[in-house]
């Protein structure tokens, strides 16, 4: 299982296991990992852990997240990286470090009216793995400026959304496609209803709406 390690000026203060999807990181007393200190935002970053990969997102932090020395806004964490909040912090460690690593789908913006950017290609370029089951999901836009636009799912995750906004990631599983809630007050809609903190398969046909943006999920043999 991967971990975080805290430490402020060399002095290690505690290891904190990656047992949730979803690892929040600020000053108030909410957070997962509460770090009581006016240079840390109240809600200042999150971790989503899915499967042997896990992410980082700055939640639009007052004053940033850096990850070795350099600031971000959306990282996959590699064994050894080291994530700076202020004076403060954090050693990713985890027991099966990836070969490889993972790359994300570049987020697709999709307010109305404006026409969403091209994938960018991954840092990295590690092999896909084969779809599961054989099979390769992909959503279609129903509505807004992009609608009828296809994105298949090829990454092992896929983030989609509108940042700042309402932001989901879907992963790509051996049991199959599961959305989970990444940045946002509200969470996304599956079928007319919310999902809630925890990962929510998908199904064949799906209607997903995240950030007013209405798609369906489908799966392509």
């Amino acid at each position: 299982m991967a971990k975080l390690i805290l430490s402020m000026d060399g002095l290690v203060l505690k290891e904190i296991a990656l047992s949730k999807e979803r690892t929040t990181i600020g000053r108030r007393p909410s957070n997962d990992i509460q770090i009581d200190n006016l240079a840390i935002s109240g809600e200042h970053a999150a971790v989503v852990t899915i499967l042997n990969d896990s992410f980082l997102e700055d939640l639009n932090s007052t004053n940033g997240t850096l990850v070795n020395g350099q600031p971000v806004k959306k990282h996959f964490l590699k064994n050894g990286d080291v994530v700076e909040l202020g004076k403060y912090k954090l050693k990713f460690i985890t027991e099966q470090a990836a070969a490889g690593g993972a790359a994300y789908e570049k987020s697709v913006g999709m307010a109305p009216g404006r026409a969403a950017p091209s994938p960018a290609p991954a840092a990295a370029a590690p092999q896909s793995a084969p779809p599961p089951s054989g099979v390769l999901g992909a959503v279609q836009i129903l509505n807004g400026a992009n609608a009828g636009r296809e994105l298949e799912m090829v990454k092992p995750l896929t983030t989609l959304g509108k940042p700042g906004v309402q932001v989901a990631v879907i992963a790509r599983r051996p049991q199959g496609y599961f959305i989970t809630h990444v940045e946002g007050a509200k969470f996304p809609t599956v079928n007319g209803q919310a999902i809630d903190a925890q990962a929510r398969p998908l199904k064949d046909h799906d209607v997903i709406e995240i950030a007013g943006i209405k798609m369906e999920f489908f799966v392509k043999a």
